[in-house]
């Protein structure tokens, strides 16, 4: 009975060197796939090349482990207890960042264990889903209108303009200090050069800012 279950552990799988250099082959030209595409989606302001070169990495020494741990019982139970106390601590600074890592481990363990058609049509479905749901028509982003006066009177006038070129407003942040007032206020609009123009000519004004960001939007 020992002796069975001894040789049930060292027993490996028919799995020749020749296909396990395939493997990691196709993976290569999947990693390099997903580099490229990461690339061109990214619209991160810093754009990490060594996370987007660790990231495409990942999915061959993912098809390592899978081809390992096919091949014997015993490296299979070791890396699943090796693998078991790594701890990432990494902080992922963009959910699209998550998307890519899932996406490469994935396809890491597809090819690992030889499915290379399916690992062909993964890339082909998350690319298209990405592009579609990129193009996907959302709400636009509201704008920030930033102003400062030395006029603390100046509230109502600005108000007024703002109520007849926006949509909605609201006021974010409100700054009452012995230089004069300053004031933050969401504000949506298709009028921004007329906003911007009604109020660049008012007197009071030290100075005006719209500001447009890519942040989360209400519906």
């Amino acid at each position: 009975m020992k002796e069975k279950l001894v040789n049930l552990l060292l027993a490996s799988s028919q799995i020749s060197y020749k296909q396990m250099v395939f493997a990691l082959f196709i993976c290569c030209i999947i990693a390099a796939y997903i580099f490229m595409v990461y690339r061109v989606v990214t619209k991160t302001v810093f754009y990490s090349k060594t996370f987007n070169i660790t990231m495409a990495m990942m999915s061959v020494i993912t098809t390592g482990i899978i081809l390992g741990m096919q091949s014997s019982l015993v490296i299979s139970l070791g890396m699943v207890g090796a693998l078991s106390i790594v701890r990432f601590r990494t902080a992922i600074k963009d959910p699209m960042d998550l998307l890519f890592l899932f996406w490469s481990i994935g396809e890491g363990i597809i090819c690992g264990a030889g499915l290379y058609g399916l690992a062909i049509i993964l890339c082909v479905v998350v690319t298209l889903g990405i592009l579609i749901l990129d193009k996907f028509p959302i709400k636009r982003a509201p704008y920030l209108l930033i102003f400062n006066s030395e006029s603390y009177d100046v509230e109502d006038d600005v108000m007024e303009i703002v109520k007849e070129c926006t949509k909605f407003y609201r006021v974010k942040s409100k700054n009452l200090t012995k230089r004069g007032l300053d004031m933050i206020v969401e504000v949506r609009t298709d009028s921004e050069k007329e906003l911007m123009d009604k109020l660049g000519s008012m007197d009071k004004l030290d100075s005006v800012s719209l500001l447009a960001h890519d942040g989360e939007t209400r519906f």
